[in-house]
């Protein structure tokens, strides 16, 4: 058994932050989040030019989460550059409000690959890392999703998402003594280009707002903080938890 520090100040000044799905809404806005914290960011997504050319703590790999040798090929390159990885986060994904009776094999097929391979791809490639450090915070983009059936997607997501929460926990348990935290942040509906792909193009309606207690939907933000909060010292005493980000629309 590890010493588990006690918890402290969000400063990740000198660590490593690892974001898979980094260009995406909420993606970018933890690198940005991440990097006001003081951590160089290892920033990973499908786009071949790097949308973080300007800023210079940012290392951009493009890199597909569902291929295991790529995998490999830029976590080498990473812990060749810096040595090593304090925090991974999870954040790549795919939505999909296919109905159960609409959704083909193919559609199950690349929702579990994105969401389900893609947070498992990286997560046995970077866990012994950190296992070898005695130090890493592991946190993973669940959903409402997957608490509550759904909100506006359909049952492949469902599923693909509350694998991932199991996923989580296990890495929690098996970690817990290493030094490694695993944990889930699940949010509800988030003004990002993914929700409006699932809603048919179309932006949030003002008037669904009534199925949210605090008033608005969420905003990639909101999402990054809690984050930042699960990688940083602040956390040091929470492992295996879900944060629940959703302006009050499931309340446990």
């Amino acid at each position: 058994m590890v010493n588990i520090p006690i918890s402290a100040p969000p400063r990740l000044d000198g660590q490593v932050a690892f974001v898979t799905g980094a260009a995406g809404g909420i993606g970018s806005e933890i690198v940005r989040t991440f990097l006001a914290a003081g951590a160089t960011v290892i920033a990973t997504d499908l786009l071949p030019d790097n949308p973080f050319a300007d800023e210079a703590k940012v290392d951009y790999y493009r890199y597909d989460v569902t291929d295991d040798g790529e995998t490999d090929r830029v976590v080498s390159a990473v812990l060749e550059k810096h040595g090593r990885i304090d925090s991974l986060i999870l954040c790549a994904g795919a939505i999909s409000n296919q109905s159960l009776a609409d959704a083909s094999d193919a559609e199950w097929e690349k929702i579990w690959r994105i969401n389900v391979m893609g947070v498992v791809n990286p997560l046995r490639r970077i866990y012994p890392v950190m296992v070898d450090q005695a130090y890493g915070k592991i946190v993973a983009l669940g959903s409402i999703a997957a608490k509550i059936g759904g909100v506006a997607s359909g049952p492949a997501y469902v599923a693909a998402k509350s694998a991932v929460h199991g996923i989580m926990k296990w890495t929690a348990k098996s970690g817990a003594s290493k030094g490694v935290y695993a944990n889930i942040v699940a949010p509800g509906p988030v003004e990002t280009p993914m929700w409006e792909k699932c809603n048919d193009g179309s932006p949030p309606s003002p008037t669904a707002n009534s199925n949210v207690p605090l008033g608005r939907y969420g905003q990639p933000a909101d999402i990054a903080q809690g984050i930042l909060f699960l990688c940083s010292p602040q956390s040091n005493w929470i492992t295996g938890t879900t944060l629940d980000i959703n302006g009050g629309m499931l309340m446990d």
